[in-house]
């Protein structure tokens, strides 16, 4: 029977994979400058990322209960990095947006754009992560 409660769940894998691929697409095109379309994908892989993490992060403060003990401090800090990990997407995907509409070829732009992206990347696994421990540390119900 399907309940509110798995909205969660079952959203927390688009933006993880969204942003790990769209990264690598990145890093692809960046060190081996095979496919310009490989950073038009990347740009909508974030794009589509930043905004499942959005809808995700939501569905984790509206439909999860709340936690004490140790299942309540892996649960903050899961919430913290999803924050960090909202911020940073939203942060790349604006700078990027910017960075294509404007047609700016600033090596140096790229590279920071680059470094944001990997951030992102990292942190929304450390997320996952989090998130995972407390699926199956803590006996959460999926």
């Amino acid at each position: 029977m399907f309940s509110i409660s798995h909205l969660h769940p079952m959203m927390v894998h688009f933006p993880i994979a969204l942003t790990t691929f769209g990264f690598i697409a990145e890093f692809v095109y960046l060190f081996f400058k095979k496919r310009e379309c490989l950073s038009e994908i990347s740009l909508y892989l974030l794009i589509f990322g930043t905004f499942t993490g959005i809808i995700t992060l939501l569905t984790g403060i509206f439909f999860t209960s709340e936690m004490s003990g140790a299942a309540g401090e892996v649960k903050e800090t899961h919430e913290l990095f999803a924050w960090i990990t909202i911020l940073l997407l939203a942060v790349t995907s604006i700078f990027l947006i910017f960075i294509k509409t404007k047609n700016i070829q600033n090596n140096n732009l790229n590279w920071l754009a680059f470094i944001l992206y990997g951030l992102a990347t990292i942190t929304v696994s450390i997320t996952g992560f989090y998130g995972g421990n407390l699926v199956y540390n803590f006996m959460m119900p999926l």
